[in-house]
Order: structure tokens, then C-alpha cells, then sequence
């Protein structure tokens, strides 16, 4: 089963929680033993699991790669301005799989699903999350 989800970002840099989303469609698939796969569309954003106790952690990755990857000193930066969100997308990738585990998610209870926002605000970034049973 394969299905497309499209989330709204309001931020330039800012990590969007999935979960939920991604959840529903592992539910809706009647799939109880298998796994997803969660694939971002565009070449400056990504997928990343993560902890979403509360904001802090959220905030350090968008800080950490901001420090690591600064904006506005890329060669791509001079064709449209973004060089350090193709970067920043890229090191951390597009796309994570997780088990599926009796119908359910096999997250961790600290764990969530993130898609990485880098080059935002976008009215809607496309998320394939495709269901995969095995037998």
C-alpha cells in the first residue's frame, strides 16, 4: 500500500512530526507484519527519527546543523540561495523504514517520525509512506 501525505511547514528550518500521519496509514493498510518506509520528495528537506518529549531536542538538531552548515557561504547559494538546505537534507537523508510490529509502529516510546524542514516556509512537501507486509 502506498499512499502520499502532504504537510504544510511554517518555519525556514523546523522539524514537522509525522507520526501520527504515518500511523494511519500503517492502520489503514491491515498490515500487522511488515514495515514502512517514509520518503520525502524535494531535495531540501528530509526524514529523521527522533525524540518528541518536548521541543529541546528538536530545537538542538536545527541549531546543530545551522553551526555545521552555515547559510549564504555555498557556491550553490549564488543559482537560488539554499546551498546549505540541499546540504543539510542530504547529510541527514530522505527517507527513513520502521517495522511494523503486530499493526503497530515499532517505535520506541521516545521515538517519533520527523520530516526536516530546510528551506521552508512550503505550502505542502510530499511524503510517500509506503506499506510493505511480509510473511
Amino acid at each position: 500500500m502506498q499512499k502520499i501525505i502532504q504537510v504544510s511547514t511554517g518555519k525556514h528550518n523546523g522539524l514537522y512530526d509525522i507520526t501520527g500521519e504515518v500511523r494511519a496509514v500503517v492502520s489503514s493498510s491491515g498490515v500487522k507484519t511488515g514495515f514502512v518506509n517514509v520518503y520525502v520528495q524535494g531535495a531540501t528537506a528530509a526524514i529523521m527519527i527522533q525524540e518528541n518529549w518536548d521541543e529541546s531536542v528538536q530545537n538542538d538538531v536545527i541549531n546543530l546543523l545551522k553551526k555545521l552548515i552555515p547559510h549564504g557561504v555555498w557556491e550553490h547559494d549564488h543559482q537560488d540561495d539554499n546551498g546549505d538546505a540541499h546540504l543539510k537534507a542530504g547529510i541527514v537523508g530522505p527517507g527513513e523504514t520502521i517495522p511494523v510490529i503486530d499493526g503497530n509502529l515499532g517505535l520506541s516510546r521516545w521515538q517519533n517520525i520527523f520530516l526536516c524542514e530546510f528551506d521552508g516556509p512550503r505550502s505542502a512537501r510530499k511524503i510517500v509512506v509506503t506499506v510493505f507486509k511480509s510473511d
